[in-house]
């Protein structure tokens, strides 16, 4: 059974992206998409993508203090800022582009953090914490949204149930989304017993943790949409409060579908909810977010594994030629 669902993800993934990009085909249909998507991407002031590189870096950083937060909540302080931003860097640059369910960053986490000092039950521990920081922040921030701008959800008509889009259950949705982070804070500060589901313990990390968790988390996704909002025209941008809700909704899709980085679901879901901009238009400013937030993090973290691999070999090679004249027989 295991072994048939190894298969099973990655094909679904597949099968996620080439049906995005027949229904991608069928929305550009008679459009000339590239001469327009080249001309929208020219169309961006230097400062909007200044702008857009600022928000790449703001969200790292904040996906760095996801990390840094896990440490504080196993103890471990003895790791360096810069180490555990480089780590935590690679880990996203490549589990964004690859897939969180095919790669989900555990392997390079453990390859990184045990050279550390860490061991494999301590990066399974900061491994789950660092996806329930995402968690949190997609809950929290989705819940705002639903509670104060309901209406949003209608832009995902003919994607979503009719009962989803619906303003009043969108907002009861919103509600119950709210109370999730609530009953997680009150868990925290009164110490509720740790919850036994099957063979994982979920704990409730201290206060001070959850405290740290309600901000990281926000941050992330607020700088992740504040790249496409920045790439998006002036003219016609629906603000970044739209944007933002409809980023939650598209990342929230292309994460369930399983596609590689989203890749078809994410444009597809986006272009549907922004109906009143130029479909070349959002793709341009999809194709920026792609860049900033995927591509080039994935090229320097490819960088970073190879030298960070070549050095632990360098220094497995010494050990032994250590041993070898410590022991020449």
């Amino acid at each position: 059974m295991k072994r048939a669902l190894d298969y099973f993800w990655p094909v679904l993934g597949i099968l996620a992206v080439l049906v995005a990009f027949w229904l991608l085909a069928r929305e550009f249909r008679g459009e000339s998409v590239r001469h327009d998507v080249v001309v929208a991407l020219k169309a961006i002031p230097p400062h909007r993508y200044l702008l857009a590189g600022l928000a790449t870096l703001v969200a790292y950083a904040a996906l760095a203090w996801y990390d840094r937060i896990a440490l504080l909540h196993l103890g471990v302080k003895h790791i360096g800022w810069f180490f555990v931003s480089v780590c935590s860097f690679t880990t996203y640059a490549l589990s964004h582009n690859i897939g969180a369910s095919v790669f989900s960053g555990a392997m390079v986490r453990y390859r990184a953090y045990s050279s550390k000092g860490l061991d494999a039950a301590q990066v399974a521990i900061l491994v789950a914490l660092c996806s329930f920081t995402f968690f949190l922040g997609t809950v929290l921030l989705g819940g705002l949204v639903l509670i104060f701008e309901p209406e949003q959800l209608s832009r995902l008509k003919g994607l979503l149930p009719d009962a989803l889009t619906n303003v009043e259950t969108a907002r009861i949705l919103g509600f119950v989304m709210l109370a999730v982070v609530v009953v997680y804070a009150i868990g925290s500060i009164l110490r509720f017993k740790p919850r036994e589901i099957g063979k994982f313990r979920l704990e409730y990390p201290r206060p001070e943790i959850m405290v740290r968790q309600m901000f990281a988390a926000p941050l992330e996704l607020l700088g992740a949409a504040g790249i496409i909002y920045f790439a998006l025209p002036a003219e016609g941008n629906p603000g970044f409060f739209v944007v933002l809700a409809v980023f939650l909704a598209s990342f929230s899709a292309g994460l369930v579908s399983n596609a590689p980085g989203g890749l078809g679901v994410f444009e597809l879901v986006f272009i549907k909810a922004l109906p009143l901009l130029a479909k070349s238009k959002v793709l341009a400013a999809l194709l920026v977010f792609r860049l900033f937030y995927l591509l080039i993090p994935l090229a320097i973290a490819l960088v970073v594994v190879i030298l960070f691999e070549r050095r632990r070999l360098m220094e497995t090679i010494h050990q032994g030629d250590a041993k070898k004249a410590e022991d020449p027989s």
